[in-house]
């Protein structure tokens, strides 16, 4: 009985195999249609063809004031998937949130190109920073303190920052790192406002150093309250007293580091109710097979409701590759977090609200 059975198996193999082949060299080839590392010039040429004219907005917004950022994460991990890609507004609460979904590609969409040059910043020091401790050291313009290694807790790491006053000498050294990583070995073709950009966003790290938060700069901030310092970002928890943030372990560093040393980090200008640049990221990942995992929207949503410009945005997202598990992460005030205190993150399902609002998909 059991040489029939393999005789009939052998001779239907063949036939089979000749189906399942296609079927499956399909799922490898969708799988792994996003790229491994982007050339220097892809990368650039992705800045560039997908981004939008610079925009305004009322702060330079160097720095979340989210305290609560990573309450909404245990939530999230439950339905994100991991290596598929990341979209996100904003500065350095992305980093956090990538470090939990593990994206293998990250976009971030922001109306301003104030926010590309930061970012540019950002992806120089972390693929010049050997690791975390040499990250904050150049981040802030200070002489890293001895005694921190890679088991460093973020708390530890910055309490031993927050006594080293700020090195001129290391600033200018580093602005100058940064402009040539960014121009000389990258090749990007950085116009005279984004070095300009780019000076701007490192002095105001290097000038406020760890104590820096959203009001720091007063540059167009109105508002008032307790604001976060990058400190208290960096050490915070999510509800379960678990530290999530991108500089609580070397492994999360490394993991963006790895991200940002392949191009993969991509920072685009973008309005989210504008005509092209969600659209271009839209058309992009379906091209590559890809589907968004997470898409982080701050209070973005707030100035699009005032401006009457929701169903435009809805539409945009309609592009994106989504599925079920698709998530927006938003923020909003008072909330389940903290007492009422400051934004709030919630989680929201992409495509079901997508059909709610009457988009189509295809």
């Amino acid at each position: 009985m059991t040489r029939r059975r393999f005789v009939f198996l052998a001779g239907s193999i063949i036939p089979a195999l000749l189906v399942a082949v296609p079927l499956l060299l399909g799922v490898r080839t969708a799988a792994q249609s996003l790229p491994s590392r982007l050339s220097d010039q892809e990368f650039w040429k992705l800045v560039t063809d997908l981004s939008e004219p610079d925009g305004t907005f009322r702060s330079d917004n160097l720095l979340s004031n989210e305290v609560w950022l990573q309450y909404v994460i245990p939530e999230l991990l439950k339905t994100a998937k991991t290596g598929r890609v990341y979209m996100g507004v904003g500065p350095e609460q992305n980093f956090t949130y990538i470090t939990a979904v593990k994206p293998s590609m990250a976009f971030i969409v922001d109306i301003r190109r104030g926010n590309l040059d930061l970012h540019l910043v950002y992806k120089a020091l972390f693929e010049m920073s050997a690791d975390r401790a040499d990250f904050v050291s150049r981040l802030f313009s200070r002489k890293r303190p001895a005694g921190l290694t890679d088991r460093s807790t973020a708390e530890e790491m910055f309490a031993a920052f927050a006594s080293v006053e700020k090195s001129e000498a290391l600033y200018t050294e580093n602005l100058k790192a940064i402009q040539n990583h960014l121009a000389g070995k990258h090749g990007f073709a950085l116009s005279d406002i984004d070095r300009a950009g780019i000076e701007y966003v490192y002095n105001a790290f290097s000038t406020f150093g760890p104590q820096i938060q959203y009001a720091s700069t007063g540059a167009g901030f109105i508002g008032g309250g307790r604001q976060p310092t990058y400190s208290d970002l960096m050490t915070a928890t999510d509800g379960d007293d678990v530290s999530r943030s991108f500089l609580a372990s070397e492994a999360n560093f490394q993991f963006l580091k790895e991200l940002e040393s392949k191009n993969l980090l991509v920072p685009v200008v973008g309005n989210f109710a504008g005509p092209r640049a969600i659209r271009a990221v839209g058309k992009y990942l379906k091209d590559k097979g890809a589907t968004v995992s997470a898409f982080y929207l701050s209070n973005v949503e707030m100035y699009l409701m005032q401006d009457g410009l929701m169903g435009t945005f809805c539409r945009n997202v309609a592009t994106l590759p989504l599925d079920e598990t698709s998530s927006f992460i938003r923020s909003a005030r008072g909330g389940r977090y903290g007492q009422g205190f400051g934004l709030n993150s919630e989680l929201g399902r992409m495509a079901a609200e997508v059909e709610s609002c009457g988009a189509s998909r295809r």
